[in-house]
């Protein structure tokens, strides 16, 4: 496993840039990404849009995301 970058203290091996894709194209394109990844790999994702809360339970990750007021076209 190597490590790409830092960013706020945290090291990540891959970027998913998902600012500006409709969905359900950002779930799909984090769901290819990680399935290509090793187990302990970090994913950073990329977004146009306010994560206002995340919530895990049973294993199950759950975020709650606010639209922005004028997200990218594609």
């Amino acid at each position: 496993m190597q490590t790409q970058e830092t960013i706020a203290g945290i090291r990540f091996d891959q970027t998913l840039d998902a600012k500006g894709l409709n969905c359900p194209l950002p779930v799909l394109k984090a769901k290819l990404a990680l399935n290509r990844m090793q187990a302990g790999e970090i994913l950073h994702a990329r977004t146009g849009h306010e994560i206002i809360q995340s919530t895990e339970t049973d294993g199950v990750i759950e975020f709650f995301i606010r639209r922005t007021i004028n997200p990218n076209k594609i």
